[in-house]
């Protein structure tokens, strides 16, 4: 899209200060479904978390058995207040019974975050 002179800038927003963790979870066969119901429905609460700033929860397309959390969080805090959430003490006895073997957490620092505006409009029924 080089040159377009239409192109409207994306939300650019650094990320200073903040915590991630990029989550792996293997299910178990045909466990899959169930595993994102149970994270959809704790993502409907996240607004107990407002520390949790961020939370994508993703499938991977090369296996039928591994979901991916993405989160980002206020601060050192705000990601300990996730941890022991009520919302999130709801899912982990749940989960445990889905998964084959514990969750693989990778801890980042993020730095910067850029959005394309258009991604907000989208009209989505939840």
């Amino acid at each position: 899209m080089a040159g377009n002179a239409h192109a409207i800038p994306p939300i650019q927003v650094l990320l200073a200060g903040r915590t991630a963790a990029l989550v792996r979870l293997t299910c178990k066969p045909g466990m899959r479904p169930a595993l994102l119901d149970l994270f959809n429905n704790y993502m409907d609460r996240l607004g107990e978390e407002p520390g949790t700033e961020i939370y994508t929860l993703s499938i991977d397309p090369d296996s039928d058995n591994l979901v991916w959390l993405y989160q980002i969080f206020a601060n050192d805090e705000a990601q300990i207040e996730h941890q022991q959430a009520v919302a999130l003490a709801d899912v982990i006895p749940a989960m445990q019974n889905l998964l084959d073997g514990p969750p693989a957490i990778l801890r980042m620092s993020p730095l910067r975050l850029a959005l394309q505006e258009t991604v907000l409009d989208d009209d989505f029924d939840l």
